[in-house]
């Protein structure tokens, strides 16, 4: 990951619209990281599986030790893209994810960096001022080996 070119927005995130996204243009942000009292508190509420909420458990469990919730690492990875990449003053909405995938655990103390590569820039045919951006989105760690993949579809607005 050291060795890779990024890009830069050339628009601050309050004045981002859908023509401020590239296709092919691949950016990194970070950093965000969660504590084992934070994975099992986020587990007790919506995940509660022992490999999220019982240390004691997980260390015989198949991932050798407590893990976060997937939910819980497809929220931090939507903080990061959030507060990032995705534009503050034009995003509208979004139909959706594909593909989302764990691909490996989130561990107490892991370091998470998001890269996003936008694979879609497309004005709608029926909404003008509007159009759907496509990013894929990987979060890593701090050994740069990915977390979480998913493929993240966005409704933006055009500049007027």
């Amino acid at each position: 990951m050291n060795d890779e070119t990024f890009d830069e927005f050339t628009a601050a995130i309050d004045d981002r619209y859908l023509e401020d996204y590239t296709e092919g243009s691949r950016y990194r942000f970070g950093e965000e990281s969660v504590d084992a009292d934070e994975i099992v508190a986020f587990a007790h509420r919506y995940d509660p599986q022992s490999i999220h909420t019982d240390p004691e458990a997980a260390a015989g469990g198949p991932f050798g030790g407590l893990i976060a919730s997937g939910w819980q690492t497809a929220a931090l990875m939507m903080r990061l893209f959030a507060d990032n990449y995705l534009t503050s003053v034009a995003s509208l909405a979004s139909p959706g994810v594909d593909e989302l995938r764990w691909v490996r655990p989130l561990r107490p103390g892991d370091r998470l960096t998001l890269i996003c590569e936008t694979t879609g820039v497309r004005p709608s045919r029926t909404k003008p001022d509007r159009g759907i951006l496509t990013t894929d989105v990987t979060l890593v760690n701090q050994n740069a080996e990915p977390i979480l993949t998913a493929t993240a579809m966005n409704m933006v607005a055009r500049r007027s």
